[in-house]
């Protein structure tokens, strides 16, 4: 699941929503905008390379081949709707008012500091999830640590295991996993790549992930090299609805509501094997579901979160 775009909480008034996997409906525009509360978050021991966060907002976009200036603080772009939020470790006021100056169609508008934490809706850490264990990158593995193991750099965009949803899309692909093996699979909206890289450790012979935004694709292609799978999964650019023809007999979708309403229109899609939806709340998921069963899908299994979010596993039911 990916930053802006993909999330998935309502604020409430605490600093996980800074969680941008927390409100489907959401821009990362929207998110910053919104008050933050004093609340702290409980900070753990970790040697994450990431302290602080400090985002300038440009209207105007500025170009992958112009980030060599930005220096070694920088961490990445984050475009949405015409405009760039560039991600520091570190305060750059002046480089960025430079930089303003200097290119023609850039404006600064404001610029913000979080801690990653904050961020991210809390410290990095070893998140376990069934028999699947996320390790944050830069954490050494611990060789008595049993289950499938994924090393994780999320960087700044959002899926590291702590959503709810994200957790029970891990759940229905292993449970997928279980009751068939796995050949292809398609990721849509793919974010860190978290689910891409828990489908090739679980089997599969092929992982196709897909992401709209290129940072997303970037720190998803990073920990694909992390984890050594360069040669099961691969990361591409672009919008859900153009790749959903590419072969799978497995579509996992953690995408926006209205991405997946686009999606279970195209006809190709009635034809695929098995699918997992997700992030989906509860009058979504009505909807979605009975979408499903009138094109011809049996429901295998269903997952949700305190009746508030929601992921289902379908599967083509051949005989109807």
């Amino acid at each position: 699941m990916c930053l802006g775009p993909s999330v998935e909480h309502s604020f409430a008034g605490d600093l996980s929503a800074f969680n941008h996997e927390s409100d489907k409906d959401k821009g990362i525009k929207k998110i910053l905008s919104e008050p933050v509360s004093s609340k702290e978050i409980k900070k753990e021991n970790s040697a994450a390379p990431y302290r602080e966060l400090y985002i300038y907002l440009l209207n105007g976009l500025l170009r992958e081949d112009e980030e060599g200036r930005l220096g070694d603080d920088f961490m990445g772009n984050w475009i949405e709707e015409g405009s760039s939020f560039l991600f520091f470790k570190r305060p750059v006021d002046s480089l960025i008012t430079d930089l303003a100056k200097d290119r023609p169609g850039l404006d600064l508008i404001d610029n913000y500091h979080f801690s990653y934490e904050q961020w991210q809706g809390g410290s990095p850490e070893r998140v376990k999830i069934d028999d699947i264990v996320i390790i944050p990158a830069w954490e050494k593995m611990k060789d008595n640590e049993k289950g499938i193991r994924i090393l994780l750099d999320p960087g700044v965009v959002f899926g590291n295991g702590l959503h709810p949803t994200t957790g029970d899309c891990l759940r229905a692909v292993s449970f997928a996993a279980e009751n068939k093996d796995l050949d292809k699979v398609l990721d849509l909206g793919t974010g860190t790549g978290l689910l891409a890289l828990a489908a090739a450790h679980i089997g599969a012979k092929r992982v196709l992930a897909i992401d709209l935004n290129p940072l997303c694709v970037k720190t998803a292609i990073n920990n694909v090299d992390i984890n050594d799978l360069d040669n099961i999964v691969r990361v591409s650019e672009g919008p859900a609805e153009e790749f959903i023809n590419e072969p799978a007999d497995l579509v996992v979708a953690n995408v926006h509501y209205s991405v997946i309403k686009m999606i279970l229109k195209r006809r190709v899609f009635s034809n695929r094997d098995r699918i997992i939806l997700s992030g989906l709340m509860r009058s979504q998921y009505r909807d979605v579901k009975a979408k499903l069963q009138r094109s011809g899908f049996k429901i295998i299994r269903e997952w949700d979160h305190e009746m508030i979010w929601f992921t289902v596993l379908a599967e083509r039911n051949y005989y109807v």
